[in-house]
Order: C-alpha cells, then structure tokens, then sequence
C-alpha cells in the first residue's frame, strides 16, 4: 500500500516538474562542473583533509586513535603556522587536529571563541596553486597571505577569506 502511495506521489511530482522545471538530472548533466574556470587554467582536486581545532591535543589524538581505531601521526610543531598538528588517517581523506603552537597562535584566538574547539578549515587539493591564485584574485576572492607558504605536507598552501568563501575557511594545496 506505502509502495503504491510513494509511486503515485512521485509520478505527480515528475509531471509537475516536466512542466515547470526541467528534471534535475537535465540540470546536472547541462551544467560544466566547474562554471567559469576554464580547464587548462587549473583544476581543483579531491578533498585533502578537514581540520579541527582542539583545546587538548593529547584528548583529542586518543580518541581517534584509542577509542575510534584510526592510524594517527607524530605530533608535529609548525612554528611557521603557530600549531601543532596530527593528521588521523581515514583511507579517503584525513582529519588535521590543530593545537595552538603559542599565544599568538590562529588556533589560540579560535579557541578562545571556542572553547570546545571545532572544525577550521577545509583543505582541498588543486593542480596549480599559482594558477589558481592568480585566478582567485582576479575574481576579487581575498586570500590570507600574499605568497604561498609551505603547509604541514611540506607543499605550497593558500588560505582563501571565509567571507568569500560562505563562511568557510578554505586551505588549497598543491597536488
């Protein structure tokens, strides 16, 4: 009966949107996947970690690595960055636990507005960080330092504004 009900409503549903809208898998296969990048310019990648600020690193790495069994870093001192860091392995992408390195430390100033802590940023790989960040600042995207630096994976990094970037703090990496 459920079975026959769902059909029914979503029969409807389809007419109605043949009418009005086109399908959404018309929508998906009509839009490029990434509108107004031109591809030989450059390309973003996969998705390289999720980062998290935590007020107690030590806490933080046992519970990844003793309570939920994941493989987890050294802790690493990046006085370059202000943190320190552990990277938890989870097969397609990492988790980055972040940890003050100093009181003038970014993760410092988050935390004190977190107190629990709480994701940071995301990091997402590109295949040509300067050309992309000649791009980004083409397109008026404020970028957080003037330069790339080396980031925890030893490669270039830029952090993109999260006002630009609808709140979130976004982290590129060369591939």
């Amino acid at each position: 009966m459920a079975a026959s009900i769902l059909k029914f409503a979503v029969a409807g549903i389809s007419r109605c949107a043949r009418h009005t809208l086109p399908s959404v898998r018309a929508l998906s296969l009509s839009l490029p996947v990434r509108l107004g990048v031109p591809q030989s310019l450059w390309k973003l990648g996969r998705l390289n970690h999720v980062a998290i600020a935590v007020p107690d690193l030590e806490k933080a790495t046992a519970l990844y690595r003793d309570v939920l069994g994941a493989q987890v870093s050294a802790t690493v001192p990046l006085p370059e960055h202000g943190v320190y860091t552990v990277f938890v392995e989870l097969g397609n992408t990492k988790l980055e636990l972040l940890h003050p390195l100093g009181e003038k430390s970014p993760i410092a100033g988050f935390l004190q507005k977190n107190k629990a802590g709480g994701m940071h940023h995301i990091c997402i790989e590109v295949d040509d960080i300067n050309a992309a960040i000649a791009d980004l600042k083409e397109r008026k995207i404020r970028l957080l330092s003037p330069e790339p630096r080396i980031g925890a994976h030893g490669k270039p990094v830029m952090f993109l504004h999260p006002k630009d970037c609808d709140g979130v703090l976004v982290e590129i990496e060369q591939a």
